[in-house]
């Protein structure tokens, strides 16, 4: 069994979803410290041809606080501000009509818990795009709490039954193969092909939230993206 584990990120990127889709098993790690200025809470679109942030306000937020710890703001003028750039920037966008009820609905979903309004925007697109891989939440999961990194992520493994982990390609610093060997799992890292789409008549920026993906594309399309990429 594949299994996959990473922070709730804010309409991530398509790589975000490829690692979701390679999987069996994928671990919303909700049950980490909050980063700031990382990419749980906000994430970039495309404005005017340039990478612009759009941003959910948190409440109280620290990264002395787990994420699942963590609360948006209770006002709803952050979400709603998100709607309404998001409406004036791709309303032209060839797949706007088929996009933007679903991410409005989803910015401005009614949770104020961090982690369960992440999760419910994932679940959410996941399942627009045909993506079918079991999805929890960490901190649902008894486990050790004094272990950290590798070890927490072997252990996780050893929880389900993994006998092989798959994380992004920019975490080969932070594991060793030969030390998930030693557990019988197989690590493997995801890397994201060469993906590229029209952006209006703009230069291509990569990496873009799955957001403007979505409003470039048709889902046949994404899905095919979603099998660009290389395991290492």
């Amino acid at each position: 069994m594949k299994l996959a584990i990473m922070q709730p990120y804010f309409f991530p990127y398509i790589g975000y979803w490829q690692l979701i889709r390679a999987a069996d098993l994928f671990l919303i790690y909700d049950d980490v410290n909050y980063i700031k200025n990382g990419w749980i809470n906000r994430n970039r679109i495309l404005i005017d041809g340039k990478p612009r942030y759009i941003t959910v306000d948190l409440r109280g937020a620290s990264s002395n606080k787990l994420i699942s710890e963590t609360q948006l703001l209770d006002n709803p003028s952050s979400r709603i501000r998100i709607t309404k750039t998001l409406k004036q920037y791709y309303s032209k966008a060839p797949y706007f009509s088929q996009t933007y009820p679903l991410i409005e609905k989803l910015v401005l979903y009614d949770q104020n818990n961090l982690a369960q309004y992440l999760e419910y925007i994932i679940l959410q697109v996941c399942f627009r795009l045909n993506i079918t891989t079991t999805i929890q939440r960490s901190s649902e999961i008894p486990k050790n709490a004094a272990l950290k990194g590798q070890e927490r992520v072997i252990e996780i493994c050893e929880i389900f039954g993994a006998d092989q982990y798959l994380n992004p390609v920019g975490g080969q610093n932070l594991y060793s193969k030969q030390d998930f060997l030693n557990c019988g799992i197989e690590l493997e890292f995801l890397k994201v092909g060469d993906i590229q789409y029209s952006q209006f008549t703009y230069p291509f920026v990569p990496n873009l939230s799955i957001i403007d993906v979505m409003m470039h594309n048709p889902t046949a399309d994404i899905q095919e993206m979603m099998g660009m990429f290389e395991i290492l």
